[in-house]
């Protein structure tokens, strides 16, 4: 009796213990977990590790590569220049201009790499579409992912590309920065341009941090009425901070939504945001038929980007909604006003804008601008993930049928 007592009398004593260990424990963990969270939206607050987050030009995948050997990457022998093109301000990007299956097929022999760059560049841009590539963050020319996108437009579309490595990435000099990658951009188009290649013959295409770049570099050709065949984005992002505001850890954990909890500090890091990409701020200097693709399973960038981006474009074309000045003071007119624009605008968006639902694959949403005489298309597939929804052949026969590759 006095055995079971004792034993019980323990076990009633141990339990709050017990409880109020694991609650320690648990306190402990949760202040260690936001300990670290202020931690890294401190440093985001800084210009240097926004560079090396967003960038991330540092990973370079593959390791130790050889640029000046395509061939190694699934390329086809002396397909592929390895070259360096120079910028405005000092800097050489190191790059690939690969040609077009069309007219490596065409060749009695395989060229050989100085007949590459002193004959066959010239006249393969002359008789090809060329795509100028613009990639993301991270990694370089030579990533799979990235030679899968060459290999297809090549074969697929008969383009020739230049895929460059912006500054600081790759075999580049300097350090990237967003003014940095827009004259990349630039300096990649005037190489094209040099080797003789018409502006209605290059699509641009960029792929997550290069849909920024692509986007401010055909701002930039139209302010000098220069017009390509058009813009792709692929995985493409409003702006940057959008992006810190939707990005999503491991695509569950959100990073800076816990800060719309505290009334200032949700506008903190877009104060002090450097490197900001507005590509939704471009949209109005944007003229070109506009090919939009995301994929419904992009964990870096939730694909609602695309979605803002599309209803920028089409916000163009439709009716304005009469909004009253002065909500507190407005009269039942002007409401009925806005009610029945609000009407107006939601039917033309209605007849203008055509969907088509892919079992399997996704949708596709698209309108003619009358105005501009474009089209401006948005895929949304179900797989691809980022880094590869480009590389998924149903965006790749909506690209090749809006931009007249078949």
């Amino acid at each position: 009796m006095a055995s079971d007592d004792g034993s019980s009398v323990a076990a009633t004593q141990s339990g709050p213990s017990q409880k109020t260990s694991w609650f320690d424990k648990t306190r402990r963990i949760l202040l260690v977990i936001g300990i670290i969270y202020a931690v890294i939206l401190l440093l985001l607050c800084t210009p240097f590790f926004q560079r090396q987050t967003l960038y991330l030009n540092n990973i370079r995948i593959p390791l130790f590569p050889k640029f000046d050997l395509p061939e190694k990457y699934g390329l086809a022998p002396n397909k592929t220049l390895n070259m360096m093109i120079p910028t405005q301000d000092g800097e050489s990007l190191g790059a690939w201009f690969v040609l077009s299956d069309r007219y490596y097929h065409k060749l009695s022999a395989s060229p050989t790499r100085e007949s590459l760059a002193a004959e066959h560049i010239q006249v393969a841009v002359r008789n090809h579409p060329t795509i100028l590539f613009l990639h993301g963050n991270a990694a370089t020319r030579a990533f799979s992912a990235r030679v899968q996108h060459y290999l297809t437009f090549s074969s697929r579309f008969g383009a020739n590309i230049l895929a460059i490595d912006y500054r600081g990435f790759g075999d580049s000099t300097g350090t990237p920065s967003e003014q940095g990658l827009i004259r990349d951009a630039r300096a990649a188009w005037d190489w094209l341009a040099r080797k003789g290649t018409i502006a209605q013959d290059v699509l641009i295409v960029g792929h997550s941090l290069g849909t920024g770049a692509g986007a401010a570099l055909t701002k930039e050709l139209g302010r000098d009425g220069i017009t390509p065949k058009g813009l792709v984005l692929l995985s493409p992002f409003s702006s940057i901070r959008e992006v810190l505001e939707t990005y999503q850890l491991f695509g569950l954990l959100p990073l800076t939504k816990p800060l719309a909890m505290i009334p200032w500090a949700s506008n903190l890091i877009s104060w002090v945001l450097v490197h900001k990409f507005d590509t939704l701020k471009i949209v109005p200097d944007i003229d070109l038929p506009v090919l939009i693709a995301h994929a419904e399973n992009d964990w870096d960038i939730p694909d609602s980007h695309s979605d803002v981006l599309f209803n920028a474009f089409l916000d163009r074309v439709l009716p304005k909604v009469e909004v009253p000045g002065n909500a507190l003071t407005a009269t039942k007119e002007e409401y009925k006003a806005m009610s029945s624009s609000i009407k107006k605008r939601q039917a033309a968006k209605e007849k203008l804008v055509h969907q088509v639902d892919i079992p399997g694959f996704g949708h596709t949403e698209s309108f003619w601008d009358e105005k501009r005489q474009r089209n401006v298309t948005l895929v949304k597939t179900l797989w691809g993930a980022h880094d590869y929804c480009g590389a998924q052949e149903g965006v790749q026969d909506a690209i090749g049928r809006l931009f007249g590759f078949f």
